[in-house]
């Protein structure tokens, strides 16, 4: 109790002090009352923040700035000394933090600058999503509109020289999850994260790999992964399509996986793929090539990427789609061809 009572009583005799630079009499009266009215002040809550605001702290901002946005924003609350000595007590004027921060419904002057001091900012959401192409990824980090945009004119190979990966194909390289931020963030920054995140999972994922897989590297792996994510309807079927494709790279049978055309047309795919599409050769049409095409087409998760290293073990070398987001495993040519008659050609 007297430890509690001296040390009110030795912030009380530095707020006096504080009151005296700040001009104000100093009579025992006057600082009586200013400390009860302090007091009161502090612990009350502010009547502005009936909706939730925003408050920002800039680079460079001293306290005074912070002060004048918060009367901005409709905090009219308090003198400016009484903000003042409240920010000298929980030594916001020392640790003022960068951000943005909620002004929301019941808090008080003492919570509002706790906040401030121990960097309590808004975080923002960016959810990466699987299968998304490198054009996808930056028309969603384009809409963020609380990260900071330099992509624009940079150009996919300029982008992997930024992040330290010259040379490096786009595609692929980021991991889908949700990334968390504050605003300002550099979206390049975002993508930085992402790529160190997908190389950490694909590292781990080579690691406890299957044996006698015909995949030579991390990184057909990861081509492996990105064609089972672009095919998968199901998570529960990533496993068995891994399989299929694993078997036909054994056997040496073309992966014939229509995603891989579609990714080598380009801007020339209209959204209908057609016979002389899969006829026509590039390096990613693997009704025309065998084994894996050269880089990712499109960005797979974590499943994908285990699924890849772990294929689900049988004799199946062929899928359809029923339409409903699963598909049909055949063994043999001929069944496949019965269940494409039943799923494809039947629905059409």
């Amino acid at each position: 109790m007297a430890k509690a009572k001296n040390k009110s009583r030795g912030m009380a005799w530095r707020i006096v002090l504080l009151l005296l630079v700040l001009g104000l009499a100093a009579s025992a009266v006057v600082v009586s009352e200013l400390w009860r009215q302090y007091q009161v002040f502090k612990d009350q809550p502010l009547a502005a923040t009936q909706n939730e605001r925003v408050l920002e702290v800039k680079p460079g901002d001293s306290f005074i700035s912070v002060l004048r946005r918060m009367r901005a924003i409709g905090i009219d609350e308090g003198h400016d000394w009484q903000w003042r000595v409240l920010a000298f007590e929980l030594k916001v004027l020392e640790r003022l933090q960068v951000g943005e921060y909620t002004v929301g419904y019941g808090i008080s002057p003492h919570q509002l600058l706790r906040k401030l001091e121990q960097g309590h900012v808004i975080q923002y959401r960016f959810t990466l999503v699987e299968g998304w192409s490198m054009r996808d990824l930056r028309a969603a980090l384009a809409n963020q509109d609380a990260l900071g945009q330099t992509l624009a004119d940079m150009d996919d190979a300029a982008l992997m020289v930024a992040l330290d990966r010259p040379g490096v194909h786009v595609e692929g390289r980021f991991l889908p999850e949700t990334y968390h931020y504050t605003r300002g963030v550099r979206d390049i920054d975002l993508l930085k994260r992402a790529a160190l995140a997908m190389d950490t999972a694909l590292s781990a994922a080579w690691a406890e790999r299957d044996d006698d897989l015909p995949l030579q590297s991390p990184e057909q792996a990861l081509v492996l992964a990105s064609i089972v994510e672009k095919e998968t309807g199901r998570a529960s079927e990533r496993a068995q399509i891994a399989g299929v494709f694993i078997r036909r790279l054994r056997m040496g049978m073309r992966l014939q996986t229509d995603p891989t055309v579609i990714y080598g047309l380009g801007d020339g795919f209209d959204g209908n793929l057609r016979r002389r599409d899969l006829q026509t050769d590039t390096p990613y049409n693997t009704y025309t090539r065998a084994g894996l095409p050269p880089t990712p087409i499109a960005m797979p998760g974590r499943d994908a990427l285990l699924a890849a290293v772990h294929p689900e073990p049988g004799k199946s070398l062929y899928f359809v789609a029923r339409g409903d987001g699963s598909h049909y495993f055949s063994a043999t040519l001929s069944e496949h061809n019965r269940a494409v008659a039943k799923y494809q050609l039947g629905r059409q």
